[in-house]
């Protein structure tokens, strides 16, 4: 019998193909996790619904600071006036306990209108039983409640400076580049052959200036649609500060890897 007259073994079939759950493995450690959208285009911004989100949030911010803030100092001063006795510290607890509340409105706020998602902290771990006082010692022991606490003293401050500065901005952009639509109703209902920009004498001499010639309404026109497309570039550097605010403050820190 010769070499090729003898029994070849059948090798057993191999089958390539991954099975059913390490083909899912691998799409899932293969698959990037998905990404903010860019932000619009400068032509596009002062329309685009981002730039609406981002102007409610600095304006409802106001309203949201405020009540941060005022809870913030009256419990503090409650709080420090009652230190020397031992009712200081519910109320400090109270206020700790506050705070982490006002810092979950902030994250989902900050998830709905900026499209931040930033991980709660961890709850308040309580040692040495389940009594009121060492509930108590452990709200004051609470990092993330006192983070939270210097969030709505810290942003106040800001946030006024924000709403002022983006209300601003809107309010006159508009108003100056849609100057052309109703630059007629000066010289019509006030006698004014266009917008008094100034109209005084000093020393015997009238001086007056008026915005009245097609160039002159075109040019305020222009600086007007300029300040439109300026103001959610601003806007959202503005909320950048905000971001950076709640992501240190009202964030997890994970211990050795930083926040």
């Amino acid at each position: 019998m010769t070499i090729d007259t003898l029994p070849h073994a059948t090798a057993p079939a191999t089958n390539n193909a991954p099975s059913a759950p390490s083909a899912l493995s691998a799409l899932s450690t293969t698959s990037t996790p998905p990404t903010n959208p860019s932000p619009p285009s400068a032509w596009r911004a002062p329309f685009a619904a981002a730039t609406f989100r981002e102007f409610g949030y600095t304006l409802t911010s106001l309203p949201v600071a405020i009540a941060g803030f005022v809870f913030a100092v009256t419990l503090f001063s409650l709080g420090a006036g009652l230190a020397v006795t031992l009712l200081g510290l519910p109320v400090f607890a109270v206020m700790l306990a506050g705070a982490r509340g006002l810092g979950a409105v902030e994250r989902r706020r900050a998830r709905a209108r900026l499209g931040l998602d930033v991980a709660e902290p961890g709850p308040v771990r309580t040692a040495g039983g389940d009594s009121g006082w060492a509930r108590v010692r452990a709200r004051l022991a609470d990092a993330a409640g006192w983070k939270a606490l210097v969030f709505q003293v810290v942003m106040f401050p800001w946030r006024v400076t924000s709403f002022v500065l983006s209300l601003t901005l809107w309010l006159t952009g508009w108003a100056v580049a849609l100057f052309p639509t109703y630059s007629w109703v000066f010289e019509r209902y006030l006698d004014w052959p266009g917008y008094r920009v100034y109209d005084f004498t000093s020393g015997g001499e009238h001086h007056a200036y008026y915005i009245e010639s097609p160039w002159q309404v075109a040019g305020v026109a222009a600086v007007g649609w300029l300040l439109v497309l300026l103001t959610p570039l601003v806007v959202r550097a503005l909320n950048g500060v905000d971001k950076a605010a709640v992501r240190s403050l009202l964030g997890r820190w994970e211990t050795g890897l930083g926040r």
